[in-house]
């Protein structure tokens, strides 16, 4: 996609937001390869994601709500790294399009997010590409992932 918006109250199947270059999209799930090959864009994801998550990606940025904490073993991270939410462009990414999802299409997942940020705000992991970390207010050496 090049533009546009998309709200889904449900998962999405494999190779959600390939090529992705310029739309804002919030699931909650999707299958394999997630953002393969990405440009542009934000894509929210609140939910599992499949293997392969992020290959080749070199724009735009994703939030991925990681509860088993499994994320890292299944992004492919030649392009990308995983960071943790931490600063105040991340939050005022993420917020306002868990806001707007609710809205839309009255997610009891967003709900319970939005409701509770303080506890869920720890398990989203943002994935930036290098060209982006000036974006969400990252430095190339905030790197964490645990």
């Amino acid at each position: 996609a090049t533009g546009g918006e998309l709200y889904a109250l449900g998962r999405a199947g494999e190779r959600f937001a390939v090529r992705n270059s310029g739309a804002t999209t919030v699931v909650e799930g999707s299958g394999d390869h997630c953002c393969e090959y990405m440009t542009g864009g934000v894509v929210v994801v609140l939910g599992r994601t499949g293997r392969n998550v992020a290959a080749g990606m070199t724009g735009g940025v994703a939030f991925v709500l990681d509860e088993e904490d499994s994320l890292e073993r299944l992004l492919n991270p030649d392009t990308v790294t995983l960071y943790p939410i931490t600063t105040a462009e991340q939050e005022g990414l993420l917020r306002p399009l868990l806001e707007e999802h609710l809205r839309r299409t009255g997610s009891q997942k967003a709900a319970a997010i939005l409701a509770d940020w303080p506890s869920w705000q720890g398990r989203f992991k943002v994935l930036v590409p290098p060209s982006e970390l000036a974006a969400v207010g990252l430095a190339q050496r905030e790197q964490v992932v645990a």
